[in-house]
């Protein structure tokens, strides 16, 4: 699937094409939940491929550079951003990985913590195609992609994104999220899609925790979106001119 087709997630229990409307009953009015970007990127941001070749081989020849440096603190990192997830919001190339391998693990193996959640929660899947999707609590999401994300978001407490670069981008640009974890690596590619790659926007942040670093260099980074656009000054004035 080209990269372009990616925009969004939402998942559905039949391979027939649902919508994100869902009964009255689920939603949770007024309330408004929190939209969690979990992003892995290198040194120089680029965040095409982390976990494997066959990920998106398209014109990338790294696809896996985050496996070699993934240790058990950067690993315990990554499994305590999830926490309180009740929903994902995917991309189509995402979805896809996601769905032809987590329904298939089994919930008392290695990774049977991210499995039993994956496989309870519902998915969102964003695409301009129109796909069949096989993984239960799976739902397409409609044509209006922001109108889209605001209503899952409406309707769940917290809301993760993990990879889906493309719709990443849209996230970004729309300012439709709430909480960045970036993983920078300690690797320079020089090639390949860009977490930031054209969606980001003057966005003011918030560091919600200290930098921690893992073992092999990997540094985790916690932000909240902030209100404002960035503040600018002049380093030569008193007070650097702020």
């Amino acid at each position: 699937m080209p990269a372009g087709d990616e925009f969004a997630g939402a998942g559905g229990s039949h391979p027939r094409r649902n919508t994100v409307d869902a009964p009255p009953s689920t939603r949770r009015e007024p309330a408004v939940g929190l939209v969690h970007l979990e992003l892995f990127a290198t040194l120089d941001h680029v965040g095409q491929a982390p976990g494997g070749p066959d990920e998106d081989p398209e014109g990338f020849d790294f696809g896996g550079w985050q496996a070699p440096l993934l240790d058990e603190v950067a690993g315990a990192q990554v499994a305590a951003a999830y926490e309180g997830t009740d929903a994902l919001l995917l991309g189509r190339r995402t979805y896809d990985i996601f769905a032809g391998y987590w329904p298939h693990q089994p919930e008392d193996g290695e990774d049977g913590a991210f499995a039993a959640l994956f496989n309870r929660i519902p998915k969102y899947v964003a695409s301009r195609g129109t796909p069949a999707l096989s993984w239960a609590g799976s739902t397409l999401l409609g044509p209006d992609l922001p109108a889209a994300v605001r209503e899952v978001r409406d309707r769940h407490e917290h809301v993760t994104v993990v990879g889906s670069l493309d719709l990443v981008q849209t996230l970004l640009r729309e300012q439709l999220f709430d909480r960045i974890d970036l993983w920078v690596h300690p690797l320079v590619l020089g090639v390949g899609k860009t977490v930031f790659a054209g969606g980001a926007v003057p966005t003011n942040l918030t560091l919600l925790a200290p930098p921690v670093a893992s073992p092999k260099g990997t540094v985790h980074l916690r932000y909240a979106r902030a209100d404002g656009v960035p503040a600018t000054g002049d380093m030569g004035a008193p007070d650097r001119g702020v």
